[in-house]
């Protein structure tokens, strides 16, 4: 699944390449230069942090799912028995 952005998202993201070039590094990188950059980045890392994300997210409703039959679990047949309570004190 390729991992698509809004156009203002990838618009506001090459500016941030383009400042930390700025900032960082010796060279400046122009517009074009950067959303190549940030094409590349999208395709070929993109897809491992997102990948680890959905396993992340996983794991955690695995875990939510198993506590499901504590939290939400109710004994059958309680009504005789909150009836019959009171008459054995």
């Amino acid at each position: 699944m390729a991992i698509e952005l809004k156009k203002e998202v990838r618009e506001e993201l090459v500016r941030s390449i383009q400042r930390y070039f700025d900032v960082n590094m010796d060279e400046k990188i122009g517009n074009i230069a950067a959303g190549g950059l940030l094409g590349f980045v999208l395709e070929e890392i993109g897809p491992v942090i997102y990948n680890q994300a959905v396993a992340d997210v996983q794991q955690h409703l695995q875990v939510r799912v198993a506590d499901l039959e504590f939290e939400v679990h109710e004994e059958a047949s309680q009504y005789w028995r909150k009836i019959d309570q009171p008459r054995r004190r």
